[in-house]
């Protein structure tokens, strides 16, 4: 008989946090009938129209409760890496690089999309819309096979895979379960992961991670002030628009909550990650 769920929960909980905090929010977007366009993360949306909130709020949104269900069972299951504080793993280490792998696997997806844009001219992604916390599953899965490769992922309770071949493994379940999901969204988690597995980013401390949440904090209520998303009062941002160049309109759609939307001109398309 396993253990008690209280127990689990507090062993685990900066990831049962998210868990929570993820729940809420597909719950707040199903109540309110928010779609991809309003809260995922575009090339167009966050580059040409510099809504760079969309890092953020994309990372932690779902439309689908599929998608929703398989991040948050994958996400639990490794919440192990919390209890791994004897091998330099542990709960501080998992918020400090949860925190990275948010930010720089949204910026990586991002240059992925830029480069397909202007060095192989396909407008496509310009549009694609990306949600979903996969970048940052993905990401934990490649730093746990690295670090403790003998560990299991288990998916709803019912799969168990090896989590050496986890993030490669759960590419490919994904891909069957969610066709749309982001193959491009995955791949950066997975870069990302093993960057910091590997030592190439290092270095995170309460300051550093203290710093680097307020930037985040700082960029995205700019961001949010200088689009217009968001009336706040007490900030004041002188305008930069040259009057030369032609304005970019975006209109957030308000029915994007099916999985299926067709690729025309001027349209976003749903993107899973």
């Amino acid at each position: 008989m396993g253990k008690p769920l209280i127990y689990e929960i507090l062993e685990k909980p900066a990831s049962s946090s998210v868990i929570g905090i993820c729940s809420l929010i597909w719950w707040f977007i199903q109540k309110r009938g928010i779609g991809y366009g309003d809260v995922g993360l575009s090339y167009e949306a966050a580059v040409d129209g510099g809504q760079y909130w969309r890092i953020i709020t994309s990372a932690f949104s779902h439309i689908s409760v599929v998608h929703l269900v398989f991040n948050m069972s994958a996400l639990w299951s490794l919440g192990a890496v919390e209890q791994l504080g004897q091998i330099g793993l542990g709960v501080e280490y998992y918020l400090h690089y949860t925190l990275v792998l948010v930010v720089l696997s949204g910026l990586l997806v991002l240059g992925f999309y830029h480069m397909m844009i202007q060095r192989f001219k396909v407008e496509y992604f310009r549009r694609v819309t990306a949600v979903g916390y996969s970048c940052v599953v993905f990401g934990w899965m490649t730093i746990l096979a690295a670090k403790q490769p003998s560990s299991k992922l288990n998916i709803f309770g019912v799969l168990s895979l090896p989590i050496s071949f986890a993030p490669f493994e759960s590419l490919i379940f994904t891909s069957i379960m969610v066709p749309q999901a982001s193959f491009i969204g995955h791949l950066s988690g997975i870069i990302v992961g093993y960057s910091i597995a590997w030592g190439l980013i290092h270095g995170m401390n309460n300051y550093w991670a203290i710093t680097m949440l307020g930037w985040i904090a700082l960029v995205f209520v700019l961001s949010l002030k200088r689009t217009g998303s968001m009336e706040l009062s007490f900030i004041e941002i002188e305008p930069m628009t040259d009057p030369s160049l032609p304005s970019v309109g975006l209109v957030a759609s308000r029915n994007g909550r099916t999985l299926q939307m067709d690729v025309l001109p001027g349209r976003r398309v749903a993107d899973i990650v």
